[in-house]
């Protein structure tokens, strides 16, 4: 195996490095060329603070990627879904921005099942300001000036501990030049965009910036039911900023920003149906067999169809402000970040999957309340700097959440067996409010040394010191209609009155009330060593190791129940990640730095990896998900990433990366559809064999992770040539980005049902562009390719696959002017 993996790496440098040698040849540095998928300058450096100051990314030893905001805005990178097609190593997954899930290197969150109670392992920052929740990060990007994605733990440099990396955002400052600039773009799916900011100054000590984004589309599905298009785009945002400079050594800016996404969203449609190990009666096709006359629009996918009854929404808003101080104190800088940020969700979501009154309402409506204080200072000198800080989080989410069924909720999770699942008026109007609440508390002290042993070496060292506490409340409240017509609780207690039941005993099966109120409260501490050494003129190479944890968390949505009925609290808490993290690489210019290339190599094996399984509480009579922990995980690969510009009239780039990645040990994980659904028993039956028994649960020891493609690559190019259009001279331009990703596994336990084959995704856009002016056309997905962007298993076994579908191609064209 280990030479199988050596193989692979040597095979992926080698193709690149042979592109670098054919162009390993002295000349002139060309002008820039803000199109370049990096922030370069006229030197050919790249100006980074991912390490909290700023200096050229290649003498930064961190496997890094820098995007300038002039290449996001030519190649529609407009949010950070739409990174992943320029990023390699960078996974994002979104059914709504509730559910979402950005990874690097196929780690940062658990795959497939929300819960509050847990932290992301992918840091966001923007203008230094941590954002907890994806779902707050799913805005437009506005007015931004670079992104940097870091990958591997960084926590002994930024405020919250990740240990899968972190989004580094940057967006302009307010100038004291007075400047502004002005883009619209018109496609079809009826997409409109339109951005704009201004800046300039008030006084000598006093500039301002505002910057205001608005993005509409209409949904990519065709809804019969309710003959609307679903999943569309209704975005706006809005951002401000005052930099106020009373005198050369310090700086103070407050911002502050609102974002409102109102679409009609968010719809998974019907991908395909397998074959469980549940009663044939009760599998997707008998199901549906019941209601005569009922058939899905369409078994094609592609043909962008659903009947989802149930009302859609996925307002998401969100906001905050912000204050840094940087003042300059000697040969350092101390620097102050305060910041409150709040986040309201408010969903509504089809849960059947179907066009059948099975659940009329699952909405989970959420309110996040977040303050940050991060304090640092930032010290150079000829042979050593450091940077040492503290940081304070406290977080507050408040979800009040409502699940309702409807009169096909007998027929469809009944029996047929049991005559009440031909009585409608059985589990009809099941109603669960949940109050769910968090309150998250996070201390942190950090430090980073750089030594500069020699002009050569440099020994960089790093400590973090963590605290975490959560505190949460999970209380479901579920009611329903008895046999003689009262409305009475559903709940596990058997000294009910009305346990026994016949309706409420069915209603049980479905769900009960639930009250428990977990608590998780750990120290830790993370370090790593990172040494660099200059092998010749801009050629550097390096070697990480670090030692990061990812904190513990607590189950939020819900745990099993015990034979008693009581709630199984010993899977309440979820233990933290424990992680081991190798790391080398080596970064080159040449060619008078038109050329650069950069490789890494990396190894992270991961202990108590935090990750989603079922029920196997014995006694539990309805089976749960709820996130715990698998015993080991290894991901190790291999990245490339190779820009050039031969002269001014072309640049051109390629990145990829080979990933290896497994379950070392998960011995309990949940299993696949195909082995589910049955009666739990020995010995388990055949996969996908109607009425066999099946596995309380699964060992997936050297499977797949899931979200992770074993080979990935985005390359692109754009040509110029002079113009003179209407007696403006400037350039005309073809430009091309494409991206590929191997097949991949979109299930927590991988499934013969949700693989999803590989596939490659090609833009182009050609335009003429003067110093303040830019025209030009552009099509994305250009070759239609239709691709899922992931599958999911259903709930109840029955085989009912969903899927979320990617963009079909688009086109438009967009003017942009600056001044």
């Amino acid at each position: 195996m280990v030479h199988r993996f050596l193989l692979t790496a040597s095979t992926l440098a080698t193709a690149l490095l042979a592109g670098t040698a054919a162009l390993a040849q002295d000349s002139t540095p060309p002008q820039d060329d803000p199109t370049v998928p990096q922030a370069e300058s006229r030197s050919g450096e790249i100006v980074v603070t991912a390490r909290r100051r700023s200096e050229n990314v290649q003498d930064v030893p961190i496997a890094i990627s820098v995007l300038a905001g002039e290449a996001l805005d030519a190649q529609g990178a407009y949010n950070i879904n739409r990174l992943t097609q320029l990023q390699p190593t960078l996974q994002f997954f979104s059914t709504n921005p509730r559910n979402t899930f950005i990874n690097i290197r196929g780690i940062g969150a658990p795959f497939g099942l929300t819960n509050d109670g847990f932290e992301q392992g992918v840091g966001i920052y923007i203008d230094q300001v941590y954002y907890n929740r994806i779902a707050a990060a799913t805005l437009d990007f506005v007015d931004v000036e670079q992104i940097e994605v870091l990958r591997g733990p960084q926590g002994t440099l930024y405020g919250k501990n990740t240990t899968a990396g972190a989004i580094n955002i940057t967006t302009r400052p307010p100038s004291f030049d007075f400047e502004g600039k002005a883009e619209i773009s018109v496609g079809n799916l009826g997409f409109k965009q339109a951005k704009a900011s201004v800046s300039g100054p008030f006084s000598d000590t006093l500039a301002a910036r505002l910057s205001i984004s608005s993005t509409d589309r209409r949904g990519t599905i065709y809804n019969v039911t309710t003959d609307t298009w679903i999943n569309s785009q209704d975005n706006i945002g809005i951002r401000g900023a005052l930099l106020w400079k009373p005198g050369a050594d310090v700086r103070l800016t407050l911002s502050g920003d609102w974002n409102l996404q109102d679409p009609i969203c968010c719809g998974q449609i019907y991908a395909r149906v397998g074959t469980t190990q549940r009663a044939l009666n009760r599998q997707y096709t008998a199901l549906t067999a019941l209601f005569p006359g009922y058939q899905v629009p369409s078994t094609n996918p592609f043909d962008r169809l659903t009947d989802l009854d149930a009302d859609l929404s996925a307002r998401n808003e969100h906001g905050g402000l912000s204050a840094r101080l940087e003042w300059d104190l000697g040969p350092g800088t101390l620097t102050s970040v305060t910041a409150w940020r709040y986040w309201d969700w408010g969903p509504k979501n089809d849960r059947d999957f179907t066009g059948l009154p099975v659940y009329t309402k699952v909405n989970n409506p959420t309110k996040q309340n977040q303050y940050t204080q991060e304090l640092r200072y930032a010290y150079a000198a000829d042979k050593l700097d450091f940077v040492v800080g503290a940081f304070a989080f406290y977080q507050e989410i408040r979800t009040s959440g409502i699940q309702e069924t409807g009169p096909a909720a007998s027929a469809w999770l009944l029996a047929p067996s049991n005559a009440l699942s031909r009585n409608p008026a059985v589990l009809n109007g099941i109603v669960a409010e949940n109050d769910i609440r968090l309150d998250n508390l996070s201390l942190a002290t950090f430090g980073k040394v750089n030594w500069k042993v020699t002009d050569r070496l440099t020994i960089s060292p790093g400590v973090r010191v963590n605290y975490d506490r959560k505190d949460g409340v999970y209380d479901s409240v579920v009611t329903g209609t008895a046999s003689d017509g009262t409305r009475q609780l559903i709940t596990n207690d058997t000294t009910h009155p009305y346990y026994n039941d016949p309706w409420t005993a069915a209603q049980r099966g479905t769900q009960a009330s639930q009250f428990f109120e977990p608590r998780f409260s750990d120290w830790n501490l993370s370090y790593d060593l990172n040494l660099s050494y200059e092998l010749a003129h801009d050629v550097m190479a390096y070697a990480t190791y670090a030692r990061s944890f990812k904190t513990g968390g607590i189950n939020l949505n819900g745990v099993p129940s015990r034979g008693d009925g009581t709630p199984a609290l010993e899977v309440a808490q979820i233990k933290p990640e424990k992680v081991d993290h190798f790391e080398a690489g080596i970064k080159t210019q040449f060619w008078n730095r038109r050329g650069t290339f950069n490789i890494t190599g990396f190894w992270t094996e991961i202990k108590d990896f935090q990750a989603s399984v079922i029920s196997n509480v014995s006694g539990s009579n309805v089976l749960r998900g709820y996130l715990a922990n698998a015993e080991k995980v290894r991901v190790r690969g291999i990245e490339a990433d190779f820009s050039v510009r031969p002269s001014d009239r072309l640049n051109a780039y390629l990145s990829g990366a080979f990933t290896d990645h497994e379950f070392r040990k998960f011995v309990d994980a949940p299993c696949p559809p195909e082995l589910a659904g049955g009666a739990t028993g020995t010995p388990p039956g055949p996969p996908a064999t109607p009425g066999a028994n099946s596995p309380a649960n699964c060992d997936v020891s050297g499977q797949w992770l899931p979200g992770i493609s074993k080979w990935a690559f985005s390359w692109g190019a754009e040509y110029n040539i002079p113009a003179t259009v209407l007696g403006r001279q400037g350039q005309a331009y073809l430009g091309y980005d494409a991206s590929y990703r191997s097949k991949f596994s979109s299930n927590a336990s991988r499934s013969i049902y949700t693989d999803i084959d590989g596939y490659s995704v090609h833009n182009f856009r050609l335009g003429f562009r003067t110093d303040g002016f830019d025209l030009f056309g552009w099509v994305r997905n250009a070759f239609d390719e239709d691709y899922f962007e992931s599958l999911a298993v259903t709930p109840g076994n029955t085989g009912l696959i969903s899927a979320q579908l990617a963009d079909p191609r688009t086109w438009g064209g967009t003017i942009r002017f600056s001044f």
